[in-house]
């Protein structure tokens, strides 16, 4: 919403779009800070806790189908929210069911190695937002890495979620898209939250 906000009161693409991208950070903000439970932080701290105890693999598993199931809810309850009612001026509805309608362009290769990236990203900041025992240095991390995946547009399966269902509720996705979109790019989050950020950092604290 932040983007589609910007975007909406710049009129136009090219290098001003990268100003847009400056709000893109704010959800997350709001998320890791506030400490609700976003999917894709999941991919580190519990799955290092399965590489040292393995009985903790179910548990695991559930705390994931219901954060994920209740993270594309919440994504549904948003895109109704702004699509639906008049809570947002037409022009930002514009911009927001643009965005969705771009996201959801591509192939499956592209989603899953896109959400690899996405993933490896925000597991990232979940790993290095506890070196700072300061809230401003917490912000500063969210909000450089989460800028990263905004501006080099990197799927995130949640938060591309509230672009794309908005555009499915305006009518400019079919749920059929969207859910060949969501399949390949959670897969791609959790392998490169898991991989690259959680078994390597796992693989190197044990090493020493």
């Amino acid at each position: 919403m932040g983007v589609a906000s910007a975007r909406a009161l710049l009129g136009r693409e090219g290098g001003d779009a990268i100003l847009a991208y400056l709000a893109y950070p704010i959800g997350f903000v709001a998320v890791i800070i506030g400490r609700a439970q976003l999917f894709t932080e999941n991919t580190l701290y519990p799955v290092v806790l399965v590489l040292d105890e393995r009985r903790h693999l179910l548990r695991t598993l559930r705390l994931w189908a219901v954060v994920f199931v209740s993270n594309v809810l919440g994504a549904l309850l948003f895109a109704v929210l702004v699509v639906k009612t008049n809570a947002l001026h037409a022009d930002i509805v514009a911009q927001l069911v643009k965005l969705g309608v771009d996201s959801a362009s591509g192939n499956l290769s592209h989603f899953f190695w896109s959400g690899v990236i996405g993933g490896w990203l925000i597991a990232l900041v979940a790993w290095t937002v506890t070196a700072s025992h300061w809230t401003i240095g917490q912000l500063a991390i969210i909000y450089l890495l989460t800028f990263l995946v905004g501006v080099g547009r990197f799927d995130h399966c949640i938060a591309s979620s509230c672009e794309i269902l908005s555009a499915v509720q305006y009518g400019s996705v079919s749920v059929s898209s969207y859910l060949l979109w969501l399949g390949p790019t959670t897969l791609g989050n959790i392998c490169g939250g898991v991989i690259i950020v959680s078994l390597l950092n796992y693989g190197q604290v044990r090493a020493t």
